[in-house]
C-alpha cells in the first residue's frame, strides 16, 4: 500500500455505501479542524451586508463573499475528487489551446474550468450572504458523508494532469483534509485574506 508521500500506483480510493454510524479518532479530529478552519472563515462576514460582501476594499480583487465561494469550490472539488477520482478535477484545454496560452491570456478560448475559478472571485447579481452560506454548508456536510464513507484515509487516487502536479503524484485522503485545513485556515487567520478584507471595510477584526 503506498503512503501518503508515493507516487507510485495508488491504492484506489473506496468509498462504501453504508458509512459507519462513528467516526474513528483521526476521522472526527480532521473533520472537526476543517469545522473549526470554516467557521473562522464564516466569521469574518457576520454582520456584514450583501453589499459589502461584494465590496473590494484592497487593492487586490478579493471580496469577502467571493473569498468564500472560492473555499466552498476548492473543498467540493476536492472532495470529489476523493469520491469519483482525477476526473472529477480534469483540467482539459480546448482543441488548438496551450498552457502557455493560458498563462499569456492569449487563448483563443478560455476552458470553462477556468471561466468558474474567476467567478467564483466575485459576488454576482442576485447572490446574498445567505445563499452564499448556505452553498458552504451543504458542501460542509457533503464533505462529512464522504468522509465518513472512505474505508481508508491512506488510500489514494492519481492527481489530475496539470502543469502544478507532478507526473505521476497521487494524494490521499488524508493528505486532501490536512490540504483543505490549511488552505481554509489561511484565507481565515489572523492577517489571513478575509481578516484583512473585513478590517479594512468597517474597522473589524475577527482574530
Amino acid at each position: 500500500m503506498p503512503t501518503d508521500d508515493d507516487n507510485r500506483e495508488p491504492n484506489a480510493v473506496t468509498v462504501t455505501t453504508t458509512p459507519p454510524s462513528t467516526l474513528d479518532a483521526e476521522r472526527a479530529d480532521l473533520l472537526a479542524a476543517l469545522a473549526s478552519a470554516r467557521a473562522a472563515l464564516t466569521g469574518t462576514v457576520r454582520g456584514l451586508s450583501d453589499e459589502q460582501l461584494g465590496q473590494r476594499p484592497t487593492a487586490s480583487s478579493l471580496c469577502l463573499g467571493g473569498l468564500i465561494k472560492h473555499v466552498a469550490s476548492v473543498e467540493q472539488g476536492w472532495m470529489r475528487f476523493v469520491a469519483e477520482g482525477p476526473s472529477a478535477m480534469r483540467y482539459d484545454l480546448p482543441d488548438g489551446v496551450t498552457w502557455a496560452d493560458l498563462a499569456a491570456g492569449t487563448a483563443r478560448e478560455v476552458p470553462q474550468w477556468a471561466i468558474d475559478h474567476e467567478t467564483d472571485f466575485r459576488m454576482l447579481p442576485g447572490e446574498t450572504l445567505a445563499g452564499i452560506l448556505a452553498r458552504y454548508e451543504q458542501v460542509a456536510a457533503r464533505s462529512e458523508e464522504i468522509v465518513a464513507a472512505v474505508t481508508d484515509l491512506s488510500a489514494t487516487h492519481p492527481l489530475p494532469q496539470a502543469p502544478w502536479h507532478e507526473p505521476g503524484a497521487v494524494r490521499s485522503v488524508r493528505r486532501v483534509l490536512t490540504h483543505l485545513i490549511a488552505e481554509t485556515a489561511q484565507h481565515a487567520g489572523h492577517a489571513g485574506h478575509a481578516d484583512i478584507l473585513r478590517e479594512t471595510l468597517d474597522g473589524q477584526r475577527t482574530t
